[in-house]
């Protein structure tokens, strides 16, 4: 099947009525226009997808270090789901657990122009700010850019895909008074024609941070953007690990500062970022665009049939 033909199906299907109509005489008009291989995959992402325990409210991190006040219009995925929709559904390469993931209510992780935030903790001591005015992030960027550089150069050496690192897609900002900095790369893959977007964001706190990267393409920036500041509000440390806690006398220092966390070295050497900017959402995959479709037909009418 041509991918035009897919999209296609997907795009009838979405202007269909939940209220009109069999659910199985649409399900019997997709088929066969599917192979076989398609036809399991989309029986196996239903699967999926059913399996996983979508919550809101208060979400206690792993650890007791830091919780979530997840509302309504998001919601929240166990890490081990997380390891699911990363690996098996994005296609990005085996890692550990995370603490969990962020999607916007109404989606899933199938949807073709879907995102979701995954949460990390690195505990590699109290962060100082107090340079924060003085940093050059022009000059970081710079920086980034060439050491992306010669990280293609060794990629495409051992048969990858070259990337590169085109700029800023939001500069870096810092709220010294709720200890969080957030910014945004645009990174470029092969050939690909479609960019991606790294949308970070980093909470500080007494013994280390909270990592908050974004996964998306650069069509969702506008959306991110303007959910940006539901999902910095979402995030807090537990009482004990609050930045404004650290004590000098008992508490460690973190050999870098802010800066550091917009690069990335430091934490890439910790393995928490290790391969980040290989985490992404396959864009490119299709028979997700179609499933994406369905799953929204699903969910519409798990919501509206009488039955």
């Amino acid at each position: 099947m041509t991918f035009s033909r897919l999209v296609g199906i997907a795009g009838l299907l979405l202007t269909l009525s939940p209220l009109g109509g069999n659910a199985q005489v649409l399900e019997q008009a997709v088929e066969p226009d599917l192979t076989e291989e398609q036809q399991q995959y989309m029986a196996w992402a239903q699967r999926t997808w059913d399996g996983m325990v979508q919550r809101s409210g208060t979400v206690e991190l792993a650890g007791g270090v830091a919780s979530l006040e997840v509302p309504e219009s998001f919601y929240y995925l166990s890490p081990e789901d997380s390891k699911v929709v990363l690996e098996e559904i994005w296609g990005n390469p085996e890692s550990e657990l995370t603490l969990g993931m962020l999607f916007p209510a109404g989606t899933t992780p199938f949807d073709g122009d879907s995102w979701g935030v995954t949460i990390e903790y690195s505990e590699e001591g109290y962060i100082r700010d107090d340079d924060a005015a003085e940093i050059d992030y022009d000059d970081l960027l710079r920086d980034m850019q060439a050491s992306v550089r010669e990280e293609s150069e060794y990629r495409v050496d051992n048969g990858y895909e070259s990337i590169s690192l085109l700029g800023w897609a939001e500069p870096p900002y810092y709220d010294a008074g709720q200890k969080k900095l957030y910014w945004a790369k645009e990174l470029a893959f092969g050939d690909l024609e479609t960019n991606t977007l790294n949308y970070n964001i980093r909470v500080l706190g007494r013994k280390g941070v909270l990592v908050l990267n974004f996964i998306a393409g650069m069509p969702e920036l506008d959306d991110i953007k303007q959910s940006r500041d539901a999902v910095l509000s979402m995030a807090s440390f537990n009482p004990g690990y609050r930045y404004e806690e650290f004590d000098p006398a008992i508490d460690k220092v973190a050999a870098y500062g802010l800066g550091a966390l917009v690069t990335g070295k430091v934490l890439a050497k910790t393995g928490v970022l290790a391969g980040l900017l290989l985490l992404l959402k396959k864009v490119w995959v299709v028979i997700p665009l179609a499933l994406g479709a369905l799953l929204k037909l699903f969910r519409r009418r798990d919501k509206y049939d009488p039955q």
